[in-house]
């Protein structure tokens, strides 16, 4: 394989906060095990090792660490991980770190190992203290914006690379422009707003937080608005599906399985060695393998892995004659909803067939721009 790219989760679903809205929680309690505990020195050995013998000579990997709460783990972990690494990597292959955190545990000899190791850290937050604290709480159930503020401080410190992710529950969606702002205060530039998840096998829309077509739609279009403000102002701040959109408008691929139409960018590798197709899809019925029994290549050529990625390809039917098809591909699997009538679409559908309506035009004048600035630049 010329690239190999890994989600691994140290620590299973273990977390030290208690999301009102986490969807790995609930994915978790649809397995027969819901915690694999934390990944041993040995599985972690495993995996590297597999992941060296499957890279091609020119190859590249990447290690992204997710949760549950992959700190749960241990910075010592983390050190053994990299040290690891360094020791099994013959042929020196890049290999790249990134981690996503909710930033409770971190401190200064976290930020120091993530600087040195050149990690990408990616810190949820959402949007600002008041929409944070309603969701976002400890094991005790306090708000935990004003600890989280404080490491991102460490981070920023100490020359950490960081993005922002926000998921975007009902009440975010009605503040997208104060939510925008309140992100751009930290300082950080690259961000990530994903719809917040229902649980599964549950009418979607019925919770709490629960996002609504209606309010993503509002939310992309509003957000969008004070985006392309900043564009024309010189004051570009990344939003990574914005960004994503502007890419297929020039023809590039997306940067996301979500956007580009396809499943299967990456394997998830539980802190058992148990591996999967993706994130939203850690259950048992999807389950590829364990790497202590069976390879990692094989894995990625058996029955089920195929299945998955061409279960993937079959877009909603909808979405054949939707004039909007060349720059949403059908959105996330995760996402796709079959009615009483057999109809499947996806559930955000009315909100992009807003959101398309309403900024096409300016996605298009933002490629053309940068067409532009490409064929200047390679003058």
């Amino acid at each position: 394989m010329q690239y190999v790219n890994f989600l691994v989760k140290p620590a299973s679903s273990l977390c030290n906060m208690r999301c009102r809205y986490c969807f790995y929680e609930d994915e978790a309690a649809n397995r027969a095990q819901a915690s694999m505990g934390v990944m041993s020195a040995q599985t972690a050995e495993l995996l590297i090792r597999q992941a060296l013998e499957t890279v091609d000579f020119n190859g590249q990997i990447s290690f992204a660490f997710q949760g549950g709460e992959p700190t749960v783990a241990g910075l010592g972990f983390f050190e053994n991980f990299v040290e690891t690494v360094r020791r099994l990597n013959t042929r020196r292959i890049p290999v790249s770190y990134s981690i996503q955190t909710n930033g409770l545990a971190l401190d200064g000899d976290w930020a120091e190992f993530l600087a040195k190791n050149r990690f990408l850290v990616g810190l949820s937050l959402d949007g600002d203290k008041a929409i944070h604290d309603e969701f976002r709480v400890d094991a005790a159930g306090k708000g935990t914006w004003a600890r989280v503020q404080k490491n991102l401080a460490l981070l920023q410190k100490a020359g950490v690379e960081c993005n922002l992710l926000c998921v975007v529950t009902r009440r975010c969606a009605k503040s997208a422009v104060r939510v925008y702002h309140a992100l751009q205060k930290t300082g950080i530039r690259y961000l990530q707003f994903i719809p917040c998840l229902d649980p599964l096998g549950e009418p979607r829309g019925q919770r709490p937080w629960s996002l609504t077509p209606a309010d993503y739609g509002a939310f992309l279009c509003a957000l969008f608005d004070e985006w392309y403000r900043d564009w024309e102002a010189g004051r570009y701040t990344s939003v990574r599906l914005f960004d994503d959109y502007v890419h297929l408008a020039m023809g590039l691929p997306a940067g996301t399985c979500a956007t580009s139409g396809s499943c299967g960018a990456y394997f998830v590798v539980e802190a058992d060695g148990g591996v999967y197709p993706c994130d939203f899809y850690v259950l048992d019925q999807w389950k590829l393998g364990d790497l202590h029994e069976t390879p990692l290549a094989a894995m990625g050529k058996s029955e089920r892995a195929k299945r998955f990625l061409a279960d993937g390809l079959e877009h909603p039917a909808p979405c054949a004659a939707c004039r909007w098809q060349s720059l949403c591909f059908g959105g996330c699997k995760r996402d796709w909803t079959t009615d009483p009538e057999g109809k499947t679409q996806n559930y955000y559908c009315p909100s992009f067939q807003r959101f398309f309506a309403h900024a096409e035009p300016r996605l298009r004048r933002i490629a053309d721009a940068e067409r532009r600035a490409a064929a200047y630049a390679a003058r």
